[in-house]
């Protein structure tokens, strides 16, 4: 991390609302005189603001090592050689590989291109993908109009290019605009959770504060002062530290879930992963091994051919594109060198997921040039004429169709997947070939593959299930065979979309249909970030598992997006965490983490405003009533200071097991009721402390003050112990940090009163020890009664 980043994070303490407030108190304590309550509020400030600091920085530094761990590379030549470096070490003059899925890292000039598309649309906003050629364009044309260059930032859609590096870093295109096209980010649930929370503390602070300061004034009370005590009331209420505790608690998390396989790339998506109550995935290597094997390569009528995987092996080994498993099965299926040298490659129509084919161009010895096309098998036959048949060719007629179409709903049925073999012959060679040359295409055969379900992929889903995540499957392949895997592994198959019916929907009728959808089969790419935007419209916390290139747009639509290892370059950038095993066990052990750092968060959230709020509204009681101010400013953001130093171990707290049993999600008439309802009992207690303190015995001013610092510092504290779990508090121990940062604070605010430097500082007086004595006792059957109405408040209902 560098020091501006450290900087930035330092002075984002300082420019905290709450922390402002504060700066203003202090000014104005020092305009009228009062030197000494204005150098205590601005140390309290600074103590404040750089404990925060070294939380958040601690955390940002500990997420930049673990995004390190999965960082971008490129491939460029250097010393002749093709070379993968980390993406940030491209530098001018660098000549740089693309291929399909690959984000391009510096702002280049092409060399050489094939099919290049690339997708402008971080850049430009434009969602369609631009062709790219070598060529020469006008020094002064718009980004847009460049057709001879790439720019940082964007990605290769299909096609190859050579490029060199012109600028990095700071001077490229996407620097220079990024702050005014960065595509925001969707709102999660996490996001709109604090965002909540910050209105509802904004609108008690302002109710109470102008309040108290009214009241004050009336009450003729001096008015500095009453400023100086409402703007501590409003600290005092929110818990202000709340970045910095969320930071440190997300950070353990983090460091956690990289123990178990899975690395964060953002931190909020620690929280919305414990939020997610639904999983929406592609099949391949997810559920399915991910080790495609080819069984066997048939003619159109069925029967095995040796032919077909001769031409399957020619297009997957010359094609120079987007590599992929199918390739990978093809190439190890037995075919040797020696059964290709007959071919020359002449030239290649890369895939894209439009046309969802691949043409390979080859001369062979004797008899001319052939074009071998691969692809989806409806794509395949809209371009076909003619069918195989042996060493003959017939017209591809109504009754191939339908013959072809039954026996490819049968395989689909058993679980294969199925691609198409065409062939096309030139009477000469055109030299250059484009996708207008995949007509009147002859259909070889079909390849047909095999993809088991993953061992222990029931389990897996079974455990997802239990913690309240459904599951949906979004898939290319056909309905059959999609539907083969999800009766085979136990997910249910009742409501089936395909991209045809979804492509005729508004978007009001998809929102109506997805919920109720538990398969998208032959989904189109561009269609996956519609069926996520139309589930999280729907209410649903939604996380999205992929690896490919037009998975991009979905993952960053998805609250939670979740991409492997070995993804392109583009899926791993958009992706909000990235798993080190494409494993569903794994992200298991995800969720769970997620879901206890969700829980701890929210504890530090519920009981510090609880608490704070019974504290604020009986000093705020108090003050009407008492002929002084019931505790000074400076007391107040003390009192608030040592309380939330405990409140930072709340990261490294045990969670109950219930607590990771379902999904977990902001709930702010849940927070606003376990104020209202543990807030007036701690200020019950409160009540009879002044009780104790004034008719019992007759304290001082400057005794009551520290003997109710005392007594509110402590029942804060004991808050945490009991109510942060809904099981009996001393059966369910903390933790040792936890336990042990609590047990020392109390011990500071009991001996507080005694140092004769407090004395000067924070006008405490030494406390009799039948006061304190009193003290203690109350503080103790605070923490009892508490226990028994936490049970009240936690029964089943």
């Amino acid at each position: 991390m560098t020091h501006t980043n450290a900087l930035h994070i330092l002075v984002r303490q300082f420019l905290n609302p709450l922390v402002l407030i504060l700066i203003f108190a202090a000014t104005v304590s020092s305009l009228v005189g009062e030197m000494h309550d204005a150098i205590i509020i601005s140390l309290i400030v600074l103590a404040s603001c750089l404990l925060g600091f070294s939380q958040e920085y601690g955390a940002t530094k500990a997420l930049e090592a673990l995004k390190k761990s999965i960082s971008l590379s490129a491939t460029v030549v250097r010393g002749g050689m093709e070379t993968l470096v980390p993406a940030s070490t491209v530098v001018p003059g660098d000549i740089v590989k693309l291929a399909a899925g690959s984000l391009v890292p510096a702002d280049g000039m092409i060399l050489s291109s094939r099919d290049l598309n690339i997708s402008e649309a971080a850049l430009t906003g434009e969602t369609f993908p631009v062709g790219k050629v070598v060529g020469v364009c006008p020094p002064d044309a718009p980004i847009a109009a460049r057709t001879n260059c790439v720019f940082t930032g964007t990605s290769v859609r299909s096609g190859t290019a050579t490029v060199i590096a012109v600028d990095t870093g700071a001077r490229t295109e996407y620097a220079a605009i990024a702050g005014a096209i960065a595509r925001q980010i969707p709102e999660t649930d996490f996001s709109r959770g604090i965002r909540r929370f910050g209105y509802l503390m904004t609108r008690i602070m302002l109710m109470i504060v102008i309040t108290v300061f009214v009241a004050n004034l009336l009450l003729h009370r001096p008015l500095i002062d009453s400023l100086l005590f409402s703007l501590a009331l409003a600290v005092g209420l929110t818990p202000e530290l709340l970045p910095a505790i969320i930071s440190m608690t997300l950070a353990r998390g983090a460091h956690a879930m990289a123990a178990g396989g899975v690395i964060i790339r953002r931190l909020d998506a620690i929280e919305n992963l414990g939020s997610m109550n639904l999983l929406c995935t592609d099949k391949t290597g997810t559920l399915t091994e991910g080790t495609i094997k080819l069984d066997d390569c048939v003619d159109p009528g069925g029967m095995h051919s040796q032919r077909v995987r001769l031409l399957a092996v020619l297009n997957a080994s010359l094609q120079a594109g987007l590599k992929n498993p199918l390739d990978d099965a093809i190439l190890t299926s037995g075919e040797t060198d020696a059964d290709l040298k007959a071919f020359v490659k002449k030239d290649e129509i890369p895939y894209d997921f439009m046309r969802k084919r691949l043409s390979v161009i080859v001369g062979e010895v004797g008899q001319g040039t052939m074009m071998v096309c691969k692809g989806a098998v409806a794509n395949i036959l809209s371009g076909c004429t003619a069918v195989r048949t042996g060493n003959a060719i017939e017209p591809l007629d109504d009754r191939w169709h339908a013959d072809i179409d039954a026996r490819y709903r049968k395989w689909g049925e058993d679980g294969i997947r199925v691609i198409a073999i065409a062939t096309r012959r030139f009477a000469q060679d055109k030299g250059s070939y484009d996708t207008d040359d995949e007509r009147e295409l002859c259909l070889e055969g079909f390849l047909l593959f095999l993809d088991p379900p993953k061992a222990g992929i029931k389990n897996a889903l079974a455990g997802l299930r239990h913690r309240g995540i459904g599951i949906k499957i979004i898939s290319g392949d056909n309905r059959y065979i999609v539907k083969h895997l999800a009766d085979t592994i136990g997910l249910k198959t009742k409501q089936i979309l395909t991209g045809a019916e979804l492509a005729s929907m508004s978007s009001d009728a998809l929102f109506a249909r997805a919920p109720k959808t538990d398969l998208f089969v032959e989904i189109d790419p561009n269609q996956k970030e519609l069926i996520i935007k139309a589930l999280r419209r729907s209410g649903h916390v939604v996380g999205y598992m992929g690896d490919g290139i037009n998975d991009a747009p979905a993952l960053h639509e998805a609250d939670v997006g979740i991409s492997v290892e070995g993804a392109v370059d583009v899926a791993r950038e958009a992706a909000d965490l990235v798993l080190l095993q494409q494993d569903l066990n794994v992200l298991i052990r995800g969720v769970d983490d997620g879901r206890r750092t969700f829980a701890n968060t929210m504890k530090y959230i519920s009981i510090a405003t609880s608490a704070n709020f019974g504290n604020m509204i009986s000093m705020a009681i108090a003050s009407l009533f008492l002929p002084f101010l019931p505790l000074l400013a400076k007391q107040i953001l003390l009192n608030n200071l040592l309380a939330d130093i405990p409140a930072m171990a709340i990261a490294t707290d045990r969670v109950d097991r219930q607590q990771v049993q379902h999904p977990r999600r902001w709930d702010i008439r849940s927070i606003q009721r376990f104020m209202i309802f543990f807030g007036p009992i701690s200020s019950l207690f409160d009540f009879a402390t002044f009780g104790f303190l004034l008719f019992v015995v007759h304290v001082s001013t400057n005794q009551f003050r520290t003997a109710w610092f005392v007594e509110s510092l402590i029942t804060q504290l004991a808050t945490m112990l009991v109510v942060r779990t809904t099981m009996t508090a001393w059966k369910d121990k903390p933790g040792r940090l936890l336990l042990c940062s609590t047990v020392v604070i109390i011990l500071i605010a009991l001996v507080l009163p005694y140092i004769p430097m407090a004395a000067i500082i924070f006008d405490f007086t030494p406390l009799p020890a039948p006061l304190m004595a009193g003290l203690i006792a109350i503080s103790a059957i605070y923490a009892a009664a508490l226990e028994l109405v936490k049970r009240f408040y936690f029964r089943p209902r």
